[in-house]
């Protein structure tokens, strides 16, 4: 099999190349016509890159970088990821790819520019690992469908692109609570019961706070103790139906079950009573909600707005969610702002979040004993290295032996009188 062969043909170019036998048959490709060798050429040589890539047409790209990107986002990424997945891409291709990389043509970026984008990039900027790792996997993940997807590039450049060696890694450091801080936060807030059950919650489960935040009460059984973790809250920007959606859990193993300790299902037991007998105390002026099936702007996916019910409307789809003020108000993963502004500042407990009861939860019951196995089960990893090793068995016996470990080690008074929520 040859390459493009150029031939005269009376006035007129030919370009031929040969393709491979059929039944022991050589085969050709031919085109005439052309009034100039140089036309023949340039049109047979795309034709035989075309045919070298399984008839995928080949175009000469001239889209800069950072058209591309904009192109890729609406196209790839809005179909295929999850909204706060791309609204941080989003910043990561605006505040550094685009103002570095974005002036040049997708297909004149070499390896060798990317890696020396990578390593200006590490030495400008004191950031942890793991968002270093989030900008590769952007630059990496766009050159990829670029080549692979739309067949923009003829290679993919970035295939060899690592990480350089961080000397001074500056990781996110997760705060461990102890006892003695979670009794003083608990103390601080005796009547925000939403606030201190939920707190609580994620305390004794490890749950994120977003699906703390989304649970509704079919989600808890308290009669055998089990909460069923199914959905994650995230917000989008706000219009007259609100700002608070329902999605997925943050990974197919997010979705999960996990046991109830004694001090939590006596915790909820009482705020389930206190936040029925609110209901009756507003009776109308009591705001419910319902999920709306919104289809969203790019048009594959179904999302679930979390909607305020009219006055004096019924809804079938009114849901019970847990985590509201106490007329019934629901203002998603909120319910943790202004507590630790007074956790931050007046309390001192500095670099602390909510989200690091996660990781309190997790290195507590592993430095316990707990297999991490089951640790990773709990905590809904998808792959066990995030939690630190894996293959390790575990059993819905051992998982809930996990949640009774953390239920001995965390005990206090002030839990003891902030659950009863008194009314």
């Amino acid at each position: 099999m040859g390459m493009v062969n150029i031939k005269k043909r009376g006035n007129v170019y030919q370009y031929q190349f040969e393709v491979a036998s059929v039944n022991g048959k050589r085969k050709w490709v031919t085109k005439s016509g052309y009034k100039t060798k140089a036309e023949a050429i340039e049109d047979g040589t795309k034709a035989f890159t075309e045919y070298l890539n399984a008839g995928m047409p080949y175009k000469e790209c001239k889209i800069s970088y950072s058209d591309y990107l904009d192109y890729w986002l609406e196209n790839y990424c809005k179909s295929n990821l999850k909204y706060n997945t791309i609204q941080a891409y989003k910043t990561i291709i605006n505040k550094y790819i685009k103002p570095k990389l974005g002036k040049y043509r997708l297909s004149t970026i070499t390896s060798v520019t990317l890696h020396s984008f990578i390593m200006e990039i590490c030495d400008q900027y004191d950031f942890s690992k793991a968002y270093f790792s989030n900008i590769l996997k952007v630059t990496k993940g766009s050159f990829r469908e670029a080549c692979d997807v739309y067949g923009f590039i003829k290679y993919n450049p970035s295939l060899t692109l690592r990480l350089p060696k961080i000397d001074k890694e500056k990781e996110d450091v997760k705060h461990l609570y102890t006892i003695e801080e979670i009794d003083m936060i608990l103390n601080r807030f005796p009547k925000d019961d939403t606030f201190t059950c939920a707190f609580l919650t994620s305390c004794f489960t490890g749950m994120r706070t977003g699906e703390v935040c989304a649970l509704t009460w079919n989600d808890i059984d308290l009669k055998n103790g089990i909460i069923s973790i199914s959905h994650n809250v995230y917000d989008k920007p706000k219009d007259e139906k609100g700002r608070w959606y329902i999605g997925t859990t943050k990974t197919p193993t997010g979705k999960r079950k996990v046991h109830i300790s004694k001090t939590l299902l006596i915790a909820l037991r009482n705020y389930k009573k206190k936040q029925s007998y609110l209901r009756l105390q507003y009776g109308a002026n009591y705001k419910t909600y319902h999920l709306e099936d919104v289809k969203n702007e790019y048009g594959k996916v179904v999302e679930q707005r979390i909607v305020q019910n009219e006055k004096n409307v019924l809804s079938l789809d009114t849901i019970n969610l847990v985590f509201t003020r106490e007329n019934g108000t629901y203002v998603g993963t909120d319910i943790t702002k202004y507590p630790y502004k007074i956790i931050h500042q007046e309390l001192g407990i500095e670099k602390c979040r909510f989200y690091d009861l996660r990781g309190s939860y997790a290195t507590k019951i592993l430095t316990n004993g707990v297999e991490i196995r089951d640790v990773a089960d709990i905590l809904g990893h998808r792959n066990i290295e995030t939690t630190e090793n894996y293959y390790i068995s575990s059993t819905e016996d051992s998982r809930k032996v996990a949640n009774d470990t953390f239920e001995k080690i965390t005990q206090s008074e002030i839990i003891n009188k902030v659950i009863e929520y008194n009314y």
